[in-house]
């Protein structure tokens, strides 16, 4: 038996919300109909998605399975029908995206020069969206920074780079040449919504901002609210008058991945992987020495 996808559209609304009846006003469907096809659902799993009771909704084990499974298989539906619109089109066209401080531009000329017919379009990616944006078609492709929900996806690690500390020009420590976990132990952290994705052995306290994006972790430690920590490289493209970078050799490298959903079957993906590949140590010396000349400048600015 197929499984219905537009069963699996209703029982993510449900299982997102807890509420058959916020559910269904979502949807532009009747309750009445909505639990019917749970129902139906149900019957074609062999088993109960939801508990329902004077407390309200909640989901089972095997609904709990259900949503962290479906969320992978709506967004590749999703993506085919971009693909075939994109078909339609009669465009040849490769949607790269890139999180801040990778250079796409080795890659693209190397892939180029094997399908000069296809044109490589970059789009830059933040640290949440990286999934989603693969999943859903909106990018073919993407060079990824860990950790990233690896659900539905295939991962190719292609380099490490060094991370440094991202200080206020006033810090204690903005003038050292480098820094140790050690040195910064108890500072707030400026990070991701998620604590888990602290790169540091030492925990740190969170911030208490949510942050999307290098200006906004930027703003945020230039006010003096905590520190932060970036690859090397992704410093590069960004620059502040009231921040400094300072290396932190004991702190675990950046890893760099390329990207790309394990539903995608595609020869011109497959050769972008293979140039990615052949191009990663360009690429990581090429972010990596322009990022060494712009923390020169910048130490010397503040020092």
């Amino acid at each position: 038996m197929d499984l219905d996808l537009r069963k699996l559209r209703y029982f993510v609304a449900v299982a997102d919300r807890l509420h058959f009846g916020r559910a269904a006003d979502e949807l532009h469907i009747a309750q009445p109909v909505l639990s019917r096809q749970i129902r139906a659902l149900e019957q074609d799993l062999g088993a109960s998605l939801f508990t329902r009771d004077r407390h309200g909704v909640a989901l089972t084990d095997a609904g709990r399975q259900l949503l962290a499974d479906a969320g992978p298989l709506l967004a590749s539906t999703h993506a085919v029908r971009r693909r075939v619109s994109v078909a339609a089109r009669g465009s040849r066209r490769l949607m790269v995206g890139f999180r801040a401080g990778i250079p796409v531009i080795p890659a693209a000329r190397a892939f180029e020069a094997r399908h000069p017919d296809v044109v490589v379009d970059v789009q830059r990616i933040e640290w949440e969206d990286q999934a989603p944006m693969l999943l859903d078609g909106r990018i073919d492709i993407g060079y990824v920074r860990l950790p990233i929900d690896e659900a539905g996806l295939h991962v190719t690690p292609l380099y490490t780079e060094p991370r440094v500390a991202v200080l206020p020009a006033g810090h204690r420590l903005a003038g050292k040449e480098e820094v140790t976990e050690a040195d910064l132990a108890g500072e707030p952290l400026v990070w991701h919504a998620d604590p888990g994705t602290q790169p540091t052995r030492r925990p740190h306290p969170n911030a208490g901002y949510l942050v999307r994006g290098v200006d906004e972790t930027l703003e945020h430690v230039a006010a003096g609210r905590g520190v932060s920590f970036l690859a090397r490289s992704a410093t590069v493209f960004y620059s502040h008058p009231d921040v400094i970078y300072v290396p932190i050799p004991d702190l675990a490298p950046d890893q760099v991945c390329l990207a790309v959903a394990s539903s995608r079957t595609s020869p011109v993906v497959d050769d972008f992987l293979t140039a990615a590949q052949a191009t990663a140590e360009i690429t990581a010396e090429c972010g990596n020495y322009e990022m060494w000349q712009l923390g020169g400048e910048a130490a010397s600015k503040h020092g």
